[in-house]
């Protein structure tokens, strides 16, 4: 019986997903939430990215790295939404073998292109705050080209042996992932080999892209501090930070879930199974719904456009 079961589970053509284990019965109720989730996340992202090519008074620094964010959170939630919803919706729990590792890949890499649009808008901070008079100057456009290409770069090239390690790996116990996506550290407990290569190279992937990240952020925001604290009047240090509210926002919506859903996969051993998965699910399509929201009620200039090109249409 062993044998036979070996034989049939390794190198699988497919892998099952199951969506949220121990919650099968609540599975369209909880559709109906992801579902509203994936539809906030594509119209405030594409709101996002409209308002910014319309109006001319955005096209500058900050505002690109926004649209940047806005473009990886609508590959991110499409990266997993449409297959999580026919999973919930249709039963279609199937996934192809490399199918599954491309879109491991794409997970991993645009999570890491986030996090480094993060530095890059703490980065535009840090110069506005610290360096007003020379702001034009050092965030020209070939610079901020310079800064996405950099971006792009590294969350591609950082997170590939993430798949391509676990594709290598045999598949002899199960094919079946207790969730409804697949992320390498869920894909990687499947395997029954000596794995271990696959865990180091994915905390050392975490600490070049979100150790190094918030380093940086936090260092930016350090001198960000010290400057506004030098200012004669409370009512410009009250100002002034503002214009940092809505990105430490969404420093936080990223970050904290992400940490809280890394620390419980390798260190929790008695947590319930399908609160793994939902913490999964809040870290990665939470971003994608809270941010174009969190800038849309925050930045002034986004609400006027959006408030004028309402009462134009109502005109």
């Amino acid at each position: 019986m062993s044998d036979s079961n070996t034989t049939d589970f390794t190198n699988p053509s497919t892998f099952i997903l199951l969506g949220i284990p121990g919650l099968e019965v609540a599975h369209v109720w909880i559709s109906i939430f992801f579902c509203t989730m994936y539809v906030i996340a594509i119209l405030g992202n594409f709101t996002i990215l409209f308002i910014v090519k319309t109006e001319p008074s955005l096209h500058g620094p900050m505002y690109y790295f926004l649209c940047m964010l806005a473009v990886s959170d609508l590959v991110l939630s499409t990266s997993i939404l449409p297959k999580m919803l026919s999973i919930f919706w249709f039963n279609s729990r199937e996934i192809d073998f490399s199918a599954c590792f491309t879109q491991m890949y794409f997970i991993h890499f645009i999570l890491g292109m986030e996090s480094g649009i993060l530095v890059a808008m703490a980065l535009d901070r840090y110069v506005a705050i610290c360096h007003p008079l020379r702001y034009c100057t050092i965030l020209t456009n070939p610079v901020v080209a310079k800064i996405v290409l950099a971006v792009v770069l590294r969350g591609s090239t950082v997170v590939l042996p993430l798949p391509i390690l676990a594709s290598q790996w045999p598949y002899c116990t199960t094919n079946i992932i207790p969730q409804p996506y697949c992320m390498h550290m869920t894909v990687v407990k499947l395997a029954c080999a000596d794995t271990r290569i696959s865990s180091y190279y994915g905390l050392f992937a975490q600490f070049c892209v979100n150790g190094l990240d918030m380093f940086f952020i936090t260092l930016s925001y350090i001198q960000i501090l010290m400057a506004i604290f030098r200012l004669p009047t409370k009512d410009a240090q009250v100002k002034t930070f503002g214009t940092c509210i809505s990105h430490l926002f969404v420093i936080l919506a990223f970050y904290i879930p992400g940490l809280f859903f890394s620390l419980m996969y390798r260190v929790s051993q008695n947590v319930p199974g399908h609160f793994h998965v939902l913490i999964g699910n809040v870290y990665v399509l939470i971003p994608p719904v809270l941010n174009p929201i969190i800038y849309g009620v925050r930045t002034k200039q986004i609400q006027d456009r959006l408030l004028r090109l309402f009462i134009h249409k109502g005109a």
